[in-house]
């Protein structure tokens, strides 16, 4: 299954850039900033500090991975874990 690489534009501290992102990469971004109750910008912002090298979108990419991963081990070591608890 292809998923289309999508381009948005969001605004950082000030500025708006754009970030290119497949379709699940938007998606997983989303429900990340809506369990940690903040806006897609802010929750970019603060992978954008963090980065180092890498380039924007593979950042966030990794960002997200690396929650999905989180919560993967989370729920084997409890199953009742949901994502909203462990913020997604």
């Amino acid at each position: 299954m292809k998923s289309a690489i999508v381009k948005r534009s969001i605004v950082l501290s000030g500025h708006k850039t754009s970030i290119s992102l497949e379709d699940a990469f938007w998606n997983g971004l989303k429900d990340i900033a809506d369990a940690r109750k903040v806006s897609i910008s802010a929750l970019v912002h603060d992978i954008d500090s963090s980065r180092g090298p890498n380039n924007l979108s593979s950042a966030v990419r990794q960002f997200v991975l690396g929650r999905y991963v989180e919560v993967n081990r989370s729920k084997e070591t409890d199953p009742n874990a949901t994502a909203g608890q462990i913020g997604l």
